[in-house]
């Protein structure tokens, strides 16, 4: 007996499987960058310079380096570095804090004064602009492969002999990204945590990449597109995140919130690098920010052992101070995928219930006048001549903007209160 043919499946079934395959494409692709992020640690990097405070202040001539090389580590290259290195000591050393009756937390919810005054002091605002000045004058006197991240990045040497790392977005709003994010935290008074950037255009035939034109033709970068200039700063190890956000957010346990009451007997470099992280998870928040914690929390699913390694994005000096590096998924991209990271964002912020005061602040008054997206074009318009070329938030970015400073304004409250009935 004959067996009957199946029938071919019609048009609509099939419609239906290409809608859902469009549908999918942003997580997918979003996916995809961090899993090429990752990949990139496979790139070969400089060599680390010699040590100095954050090697940054100096041009690397007067530092007696050669002409060439390297000396930042990041974070792709230093996923296998164990757990143990988030116990080296950051300034003030493991003595305990001597705050008012020997507390590090003052009225509930905001770290001590004498514990805000042990953290390094990161890029100071007079050092950022004197290179932020130099950068924009100087040409580019060459362009490597390799310590910068993507394969589409570039090492430059600048002709004053410093070094940058100069970012090609996969699309301008990466580098739109990362520009507002670094005129953001300017905003919140927390930039000295992020390496100085300035924004660059392409010019093959231009004066500032004349010494470069040969690479320039292999690189495959877009004549006129905007690109972004990062600092380069040598001798950064890598950070794993200290509870509550490092192994025990692991095996589906909910974390645990940073309190005034889980900080007694901490050492003070611990407590030192929690002030820090208190900012990192709330600029993270308001920014959108995905590839930094939130990735490593997105990847306990295939691998339980994540949060144990260094945290994505996030380096540490020798004097014991964050850098808030690589902050391209901010605003612009992580806007557009809020319900696919927010479910990782938000528990991040619920989890942190001390604050730096003057952050606190800030926030506070950019909730009351509402301000938050006026006073982040007024700074970036002010202090970056290339802002148009990229332009500023959309209409909906805005209020995005201004909403998520509005939720991090009632958690604090929301904390406050909780403090009060301790």
């Amino acid at each position: 007996m004959k067996r009957a043919r199946r029938a071919p499946p019609g048009p609509l079934p099939l419609l239906g499987l290409v809608l859902l395959l469009l549908g999918a494409l942003p997580g997918l692709w979003t996916v995809l960058l961090l899993l090429l992020r990752r990949e990139a640690a496979a790139q070969p990097q400089p060599q680390p310079g010699p040590a100095g405070r954050w090697g940054w202040e100096r041009s690397p001539a007067a530092r007696g380096e050669p002409g060439g090389g390297g000396g930042q580590k990041t974070f792709r290259a230093l996923l296998a570095v164990p757990a143990a290195a988030a116990g080296r000591e950051a300034r003030g050393g493991e003595g305990r804090v001597a705050a008012a009756g020997g507390s590090p937390v003052e009225r509930g919810i905001f770290w001590s004064r004498e514990l805000e005054e042990r953290v390094p002091p990161g890029f100071a605002a007079e050092e950022a602009a004197a290179w932020l000045a130099a950068a924009r004058a100087a040409r580019v006197a060459s362009l490597e492969r390799g310590g910068c991240g993507r394969s589409s990045n570039r090492l430059a040497r600048l002709s004053d002999g410093s070094r940058a790392c100069v970012r090609y977005g996969i699309n301008p709003e990466q580098i739109q990204g990362e520009a507002l994010s670094y005129h953001l935290a300017g905003v919140l008074g927390m930039q000295e945590r992020l390496p100085p950037m300035a924004l660059a255009l392409v010019e093959a035939r231009g004066r500032r990449w004349e010494p470069v034109r040969e690479e320039l033709r292999g690189s495959h970068w877009a004549e006129g597109a905007v690109v972004s200039l990062t600092r380069w700063v040598d001798n950064l190890t890598a950070v794993v995140a200290p509870p509550p956000w490092g192994a025990e957010a692991g095996g589906g346990r909910r974390l645990q919130p940073l309190s005034a009451g889980g900080l007694g007997g901490l050492p003070a470099a611990q407590l030192v690098e929690l002030v820090q992280w208190s900012d990192l998870i709330l600029f993270d928040y308001l920014t959108a920010n995905f590839d930094r914690l939130v990735s490593n929390l997105f990847s306990l699913q295939w691998d339980p052992r994540v949060m144990r390694r260094a945290t994505s994005n996030l380096l540490r000096g020798p004097d014991g101070g964050l850098v808030f590096m690589d902050n391209e998924a901010g605003l612009v991209h992580g806007y557009r995928l809020l319900a696919m990271w927010d479910p990782y964002n938000e528990p991040l912020l619920r989890s942190v219930c001390v604050f730096r005061e003057g952050t606190a602040r800030r926030v506070a008054e950019l909730h009351r006048r509402r301000s938050a997206a006026a006073e982040l074009r007024r700074r970036y318009r002010a202090r970056e001549p290339l802002w148009a070329r990229l332009g500023f938030l959309s209409e909906r970015q805005a209020e995005l903007l201004q909403a998520r400073v509005d939720f991090v304004h009632r958690h604090i409250a929301h904390c406050r209160a909780q403090a009060a009935l301790l």
